[in-house]
């Protein structure tokens, strides 16, 4: 939808709601509604929520159906809540061969158990013969004086490398404990490919990754259409612990020696003494996903065309190889709890009166479990400009374990919203928590990130590690739990004994500080320094 069509509509929904505003007023939170969405969403009907895919009709007419329940106005493509977002499946075949070859000795790393990944120049077939160069971090931050690719030109070269980034308890370095954008694998790849490397392959571990090789081991993946003249990897994947310690081991090395070198200062690259000979073949298909969007307009004629944005990921993995007897990947926590979630704050954002100033966006995106595209594709095609959208708001896998009494909200203490925040959450008696998953990169990982990076403040809303009635350790043993039986696998499904109350909590929490922000004289921006701020500068916004 064009910006002057946005304009048209609100104009004239402010023309037909003129009359006098009721006392304030909004319905109650419903968890049972809440439930309820992740009972439909997660359920085999569904087929697992696949981008392009059945699964995905049924996700989005429901997801629509409930928006427009709600009132929200269409803000897709022809009057409708779509908003079609263009995608490359791209699936490589377990086929592919991958060899290290170093003289008389030839390594064969088997498809899926030894690697996985997926070509980046969405063609057919793929072939390389390329000396291997380990890069320790694959990390260039002249900020941090430290440079993985140092003395080295790795063009037409195969890159190895870890995840993850140098271990630091100095805020000032690497962020300390925190994670940074630095040692998420997109950027190892990102950074591969500027630097004209043929193919990068990341030697997992669980401890680097932050969850076991069966996540990253299937080959079917999807991609936003290349654009052109961008660099692309031939192939960028995975190799598994075992074998990278084959793979290192023919240089004399192993895993755990080779990533305690990439953590030193001063680590310099270097050869591995073999070559990388790569046979891919892949299938490529063009699909259309869909994004669902709908708008609830301000009530103020001068700050209408400005809006608050709500955002959760409504896909999943869909069907795929069978764990225990089933192969359909539900994605009941990840993502089906934040979707409900957003319909609920759908319906009782739209209810409330009076309507606070500025408009609110509801916007459930596709592919974010194949790197973020749905949001990415909006930031490129915003159906309203970034520099007047004031905030984004995020839910993404909330374990329903009952009633918080803290909360998660990494990156919002980097904004002007932060005061606002921290009102709320003492509100609604909410303790704000360090996040204890930072090191993994939590804020990297989530459709907010593709706001952030176009400049609109952003961050994802969670419970804390404090339940009430619960143990101290209850909530941090049943987030590990969950990681390590139940995290992109078909045992991510709807659980008896779930209690959902706790999103009631989280509701009135997010829509307080939503409110708050829609009714502001000014937009919230990043602190000047931060990393977006220039970003949001260049739309605009101040």
């Amino acid at each position: 939808m064009p910006y002057r069509l946005f304009l048209l509509l609100v104009a004239s929904f402010l023309a037909s709601a003129l009359a006098g505003e009721a006392a304030d007023s909004a319905p109650e939170v419903s968890a049972d509604q809440i439930k309820a969405h992740v009972a439909y969403l997660a359920s085999d009907r569904l087929e697992g929520r696949g981008p392009g895919t059945r699964g995905e009709f049924l996700a989005t007419e429901y997801i629509a159906a409930e928006f427009k329940k709600a009132g929200l106005k269409p803000l897709g493509q022809r009057g409708t809540y779509f908003q079609p977002v263009p995608l490359v499946r791209v699936v490589t075949s377990p086929k592919s061969t991958l060899l290290a070859v170093k003289g008389e000795t030839t390594l064969n790393i088997p498809c899926e158990d030894g690697f996985s990944g997926m070509t980046q120049t969405q063609q057919e077939r793929e072939e390389f013969d390329a000396e291997a160069i380990f890069v320790g971090h694959g990390i260039t931050a002249p900020e941090f004086a430290w440079d993985d690719y140092r003395d080295v030109d790795v063009k037409g070269k195969v890159v190895v490398l870890f995840t993850n980034e140098p271990p630091s308890d100095d805020p000032k370095f690497f962020g300390g404990t925190a994670l940074t954008y630095y040692g998420r694998w997109t950027f190892k790849f990102e950074e591969a490919a500027r630097r004209g490397a043929k193919a990068c392959f990341i030697i997992h571990t669980t401890a680097t990754a932050g969850y076991p090789y069966s996540v990253v081991r299937p080959l079917d993946g999807a991609q936003l259409k290349r654009e052109p003249g961008q660099p692309a990897l031939a192939f960028a994947g995975w190799l598994s612990r075992e074998a990278g310690d084959k793979l290192l081991g023919l240089a004399g090395r192993t895993v755990e020696g080779a990533l305690k070198e990439a953590d030193t200062k001063g680590f310099k690259p270097y050869s591995l003494g073999f070559n990388f000979k790569g046979d891919i073949s892949t299938r490529v298909e063009k699909i259309v996903s869909n994004n669902v969007v709908g708008m609830a307009p301000g009530s103020d004629p001068a700050l209408v065309s400005e809006a608050i944005v709500f955002t959760a990921h409504w896909d999943h993995l869909g069907v795929g190889r069978a764990v225990l007897g089933d192969a359909i990947y539900n994605g009941a926590a990840d993502n089906a709890t934040g979707c409900a979630l957003l319909l609920e704050l759908a319906r009782v954002w739209s209810a409330q009166s009076p309507r606070p100033k500025r408009s609110a966006i509801f916007l459930a995106v596709t592919a974010e479990e194949k790197g973020l595209l749905g949001s990415k594709y909006y930031t490129r095609s915003p159906l309203v400009p970034l520099g007047k959208t004031a905030l984004n708001l995020n839910f993404d896998m909330i374990l329903p374990l009952g009633v918080p009494e803290s909360v998660v909200v990494t990156g919002a203490d980097r904004t002007t919203a932060w005061p606002t925040v921290q009102a709320a959450a003492a509100k609604n008696h909410l303790e704000i928590e360090v996040d204890q998953r930072a090191h993994l990169g939590i804020f990297y990982r989530s459709d907010h990130f593709s706001m952030a990076q176009a400049g609109v403040p952003a961050f994802s809303v969670a419970p804390g590690m404090k339940i009430k009635g619960k143990p101290k350790d209850f909530a941090s043993q049943a987030l590990k739990d969950f990681n390590d039986k139940a995290y992109h696998s078909p045992q991510d499904e709807l659980k008896p004994d779930w209690d959902f109350s706790g999103f009631v909590t989280l509701a009135r929490f997010s829509l307080d500080v939503a409110r708050d922000v829609a009714n502001a004289e000014r937009l919230p921006t990043w602190n000047p320094g931060d990393e977006f701020h220039s970003a949001r500068e260049k739309r605009g916004a101040k």
